[in-house]
Order: C-alpha cells, then sequence, then structure tokens
C-alpha cells in the first residue's frame, strides 16, 4: 500500500510539472534514472508511474525513444468557429436580458461608472474600451455571476477572433453616432429603473448591429461578383480583335 501511494505521489508531481510547462506537449521526459535521483524514489516506482501517466492519456512512451509528453485530453476541446452573426445574436438575447435585471439593482455608482464611458465615447476618448466596459459594467449589475461571466466571454470572442475583429471594426466605423444615441437610451433606461425599456434598447442596439452586418457582407459579396466578373470578362474578351 506504501508503494502505491507512493507511485501515485510521483504520477501527481509529473503532472503538475506538465501543467506547469516545465514538460510541454511534445517534448521528452528525462531519462528513468533522473526522475527517480529528481524524486529520490526507487526506479520501479517511476515506472509504475509512468505507466499509469499512460494509461491517463499524459504520456506516450516510445521504445527505445523515450517518454512523451502529450496534450491534456481535459483540455484539448475541439474548435468551434462562432461567426460575428452567430455573437451578435447570443449577445443580444443574453445582453437584453441582462439589461432588464440590471435595471433593478444597478447602483448609483455603477450608473455614474456608465455616464463615463458615454462620455468617453462622445469625446472619441478609446470608444471601443468604452463599449466594452459599459456592456461590462451593466452584466455586473445583474448581480449575476453567471450573466457577467457570458458577457465577458463574449466581448473575448469578439477581441480575438481575426474575422468578427474585422467585421464588427467595419460596423463601429460606420455608425459611431448611432451607438452612442443607443447606449443613452439604455443608459436612460437603467437611470430610470425601467426593465422593459432597458431589454428594449439592448435589443434594438443589436438589430442595428445585425442589419449593419448584413449590410456589409452583401457588399463584400457583390464585390466579389463583380472582381470574378471582371477576371471572366478580361479572360474572354474579343477586344483585341475588333480594335
Amino acid at each position: 500500500m506504501k508503494n502505491r501511494r507512493m507511485f501515485w505521489q510521483i504520477v501527481e508531481k509529473i503532472e503538475a510539472l506538465i501543467d506547469s510547462g516545465k514538460y510541454p506537449p511534445g517534448s521528452r521526459l528525462p531519462p528513468e534514472r533522473e526522475l527517480a535521483e529528481t524524486f529520490n524514489v526507487s526506479r520501479p516506482t517511476i515506472r509504475e508511474a509512468i505507466i499509469a501517466l499512460e494509461v491517463r492519456e499524459r504520456v506516450d512512451v516510445k521504445t527505445s525513444s523515450g517518454v512523451y509528453v502529450l496534450e491534456n485530453p481535459q483540455k484539448a476541446e475541439p474548435e468551434v468557429k462562432v461567426s460575428a452573426f452567430e455573437l451578435t445574436q447570443a449577445r443580444a438575447l443574453v445582453e437584453g436580458e441582462a439589461a432588464a435585471l440590471a435595471a433593478a439593482s444597478i447602483t448609483e455608482q455603477e450608473l455614474t461608472d456608465l455616464e463615463a464611458t458615454l462620455v468617453a465615447m462622445e469625446k472619441g476618448i478609446q470608444p471601443e474600451k468604452a463599449d466594452r466596459q459599459f456592456h461590462l459594467i451593466i452584466s455586473k449589475a445583474t448581480r449575476n455571476n453567471a450573466v457577467s461571466l457570458a458577457v465577458e466571454k463574449f466581448w473575448q470572442l469578439r477581441d480575438s477572433e481575426p474575422e468578427i475583429v474585422n467585421v464588427y471594426k467595419n460596423v463601429c466605423n460606420r455608425s459611431d453616432s448611432d451607438r452612442l444615441e443607443e447606449h443613452r437610451k439604455i443608459f436612460a433606461a437603467l437611470k430610470n429603473r425601467d426593465s422593459a425599456e432597458a431589454r428594449q434598447a439592448m435589443h434594438y442596439h443589436f438589430n442595428r448591429l445585425i442589419n449593419t452586418l448584413f449590410e456589409i457582407s452583401e457588399a463584400k459579396a457583390l464585390e466579389e461578383v463583380r472582381k470574378q466578373s471582371t477576371q471572366t470578362r478580361d479572360l474572354y474578351s474579343l477586344n483585341h480583335l475588333v480594335d
């Protein structure tokens, strides 16, 4: 029993080193002898620990080559692509209800902070940062950590996915004044503690975003058609025969 406890302790220690980045995925663990010296245990104990790690899919034992670290199966999640349309629809659903909740629980300090973001947007002082802060303040004012976490995740997607970043940049560049006015209406509803109006104002905001996304998408599609048509016309043109 003592030996069993010992090798599991070694398993946990090696896993901790792997998770810390000391032994990243793809790297090779030190030789058995070195590991035994490092952890001050016998080589059979190390061998049992390696077997356990292999069963847990943390390492791959290659004969005559060594023990290689694998990607943590618990962390390896399939990549899911989210479009700007999907993100905006999800934000509308969640943030509409967030605004309704916040209207009933928002504090005076949070209203003051919200108003400061409106001033920043109006003056063009880091408007994108102010926009983000505006929505995050509302999410926190719901007093619901799950809602707040969801909104924060939406913003992480908005700021990290290149395609979404590019699309949203085009939307914001075309409608700064609309965005500011929509935020003001949301703020007014929250200040009046009107949940229904806050929800409606937030939905109106995202509805305009969705429509602008469609306009940009359609314009891009038309541009691609024109480009393809021009290339085809140049390819088959007989102008050089009749000029």
